[in-house]
């Protein structure tokens, strides 16, 4: 099974956005930024993550977990639903 979705574009955009955000922290950090500032981008990074996060399960609600069809599929995805919420 291809486990690619059209949200998966959309999901490394941010983490890729993220990333960079990380790397001027840590530019931040070694030029001795204020905190006041090095704060402000780690909570930027931390919301892109999350948000991130977000996109990917409820794609994967969307698509993956919908197409049960029969009792064994629904107990699956049930079973399976209840493991990705872990991660909300």
């Amino acid at each position: 099974m291809n486990d690619t979705h059209s949200s998966h574009k959309q999901v490394l955009n941010r983490l890729k956005r993220a990333h960079g955000h990380m790397h001027k922290i840590m530019d931040m950090l070694e030029s001795g930024q204020s905190c006041v500032d090095v704060a402000q981008q780690l909570y930027a990074v931390e919301k892109a993550v999350v948000q991130a996060k977000r996109v990917l399960i409820h794609d994967h609600i969307d698509h993956c977990l919908e197409k049960s069809d029969g009792a064994g599929s629904t107990a699956d995805a049930l079973r399976e639903f209840k493991e990705i919420t872990k991660y909300l």
